[in-house]
């Protein structure tokens, strides 16, 4: 028993290790840039926007200075009345050459709040090269040369990660250490063996393509749109590619039960849309592997700690190399959030199998295994 609880626990850290040096080959550092195409073809950004948030102003200022010669960029916001549409107005004025549409109203073909919202955007598009991007993303000027240079002959789909920057407190810190170095590290090794996913915060689009496999409504498939938008790519034999260098996401201030409710709204999803990959996300983190440590101790009958503290820097020391390696956020709050993060993560996937009602951006959300329901949320004032 012993000898096989720590083989466990060698491989529970080998695991973690190698996940780390397979996304650290894929990911390029913070200051790389993305390099030169031979064609730069006209593309549309479609941003589905709601609500004014911290950093709404700079997001959309960066939209707007995108080095690229031909881009449009459309807004797609439900509420007419939503103060978003202001702010829009007030970027875009500084920035004429730049071709901007905001389009209002709600096409109920899901669950999804943002895909529906994003409907009208895809059908009023003119270019064939569409980006599905958050409002929250940080675009930099290379946003769209980083996109089209990760794009490759067999590719159905380009995604980037949202990388978590600028927190402001301990909780802000803590999702940094969910975003950058947990699900950014283990999406960028899925994709580094072959098995890539979508992520919903960029997503770059060949037009003809997705409409030949029915359109923006296929993604409808699922609650989540980029679990469907990796169901489809994969059924029509081609991959999910993520970007060289992901995209920041400025974080601002969080609250515990923001960064508890988005974990558990994210991994309801990926519970409901890939069950059988979810299942061993309980084997991730330091928590299992210093539990299995602890036990091999006790079983020795000698003190755990020198043992746990092992796996602990097996599981750490990697993965804040990993973020000094990459430009990412790294504080002296970073290893107590790894920590807190880890020690959540159980009860994060519990929660994900025993609740199916989620709030999402002032959205009610039912996420079940057999069907997906959306409430009507309440106009913006």
């Amino acid at each position: 028993m012993q000898t096989a609880l720590a083989l466990v626990a060698g491989a529970l850290v080998a695991a973690n290790l190698i996940s780390i040096l397979l996304a650290g080959r894929r990911i390029a550092a913070r200051r790389s840039k993305a390099p030169p195409l031979a064609a730069t073809p006209p593309v549309s950004i479609i941003v589905p926007a709601r609500g004014v948030e911290a950093f709404t102003p700079e997001t959309v200022r960066h939209a707007l200075r995108i080095d690229w010669p031909d881009y449009e960029l459309i807004f797609c916001v439900a509420d007419t009345d939503d103060p978003i549409i202001a702010e829009i107005e007030k970027a875009a004025a500084l920035h004429p050459e730049i071709p901007v549409r905001i389009l209002t109203g709600d096409d109920r073909i899901s669950a999804n709040p943002k895909l529906n919202n994003c409907v009208k955007g895809w059908r009023a598009a003119r270019h064939d090269w569409v980006v599905l991007a958050d409002s929250n993303v940080l675009m930099p000027p290379d946003y769209i040369r980083s996109l089209l240079s990760a794009w490759r002959h067999d590719s159905g789909l380009v995604c980037s990660m949202p990388i978590g920057a600028r927190p402001e407190g301990f909780w802000a810190e803590l999702e940094c250490m969910f975003l950058n170095t947990h699900q950014a590290r283990w999406q960028y090794a899925g994709e580094a063996v072959g098995q890539g996913f979508a992520q919903g915060k960029t997503m770059l689009w060949h037009k003809p393509l997705l409409n030949a496999h029915g359109g923006i409504q296929a993604l409808s498939a699922e609650i989540a749109e980029d679990a469907a938008a990796t169901k489809l790519v994969n059924r029509i034999g081609r991959k999910v590619h993520l970007v060289a260098l992901p995209f920041e996401q400025p974080l601002g201030r969080r609250k515990a039960q923001d960064v508890w409710a988005r974990q558990c709204r994210w991994a309801r999803l990926r519970r409901v849309t890939f069950p059988a990959l979810f299942v061993p996300e309980i084997l991730l983190g330091a928590l299992p592997p210093a539990l299995t440590a602890t036990a091999v101790a006790l079983i020795g009958g000698v003190g755990p700690l020198p043992l746990v503290g092992g796996v602990l820097a097996g599981i750490y020391l990697p993965e804040i190399a990993l973020a000094a390696a990459k430009g990412w956020r790294l504080s002296l709050w970073s290893l107590p959030a790894m920590i807190v993060r880890d020690m959540m993560m159980p009860a994060i996937w519990i929660r994900a199998w025993s609740g199916a009602s989620l709030a999402w951006r002032g959205n009610r959300m039912t996420i079940g295994t057999d069907a997906c329901e959306l409430e009507e949320a309440p106009a913006l004032r």
